[in-house]
């Protein structure tokens, strides 16, 4: 970490942010994972660069020095859930922004939970009805670990989703 008052962003914004095809492409994604705004798929999607250009620089490196970074690398993402075992750094440059989008507590809250929407898991998150364990985690865009991930626990009775409705005759 750098000095508090030199911070920086955690981001970069695309090029061209009203390119059409690219607006619906972020239109999308928020509303299936239930963003904020766009600045957290900025963020995502930055995180998944940074990743990725760990990965070419390493395919580019030397064999003694590709090694060890590269185990380094994979335990990483093999604990964020973002690999499997035995995943090569082929793998990892094959990974999309979805792939660390779907680690968010927000997101495993809304497929553990059955919340009705994204947004709904958003709130009971940001509420403070959520725990990892015995510690309250109020973050919906916390990456969770796969050693975390079975702790996740819901303080709040969620509203099971309505049944379809038969259509009147």
């Amino acid at each position: 970490m750098g000095d508090p008052r030199k911070s920086r962003k955690m981001f970069h914004r695309p090029r061209r942010i009203w390119a059409t095809d690219q607006l619906s492409a972020e239109l999308y994604i928020m509303g299936s994972y239930g963003l904020r705004n766009k600045r957290e798929l900025w963020k995502a999607q930055t995180e998944m660069a940074r990743i990725r250009n760990q990965a070419r620089a390493l395919l580019s490196s030397t064999a003694e020095v590709r090694a060890e970074k590269e185990k380094r690398l994979l335990n990483s993402l093999l604990r964020l859930g973002l690999v499997k075992e035995g995943a090569t750094l082929d793998d990892i440059l094959g990974l999309k922004v979805e792939d660390l989008l779907e680690r968010r507590l927000q997101t495993l809250v809304m497929k553990k939970g059955g919340t009705k929407s994204p947004y709904q898991a958003r709130q009971i998150v940001s509420h403070g009805h959520v725990s990892i364990g015995n510690r309250k985690v109020n973050i919906p865009g916390y990456i969770v670990r796969t050693d975390e991930e079975s702790r996740i626990l819901l303080h709040i009775e969620v509203a099971p989703k309505p049944a379809e409705a038969s259509p009147a005759s």
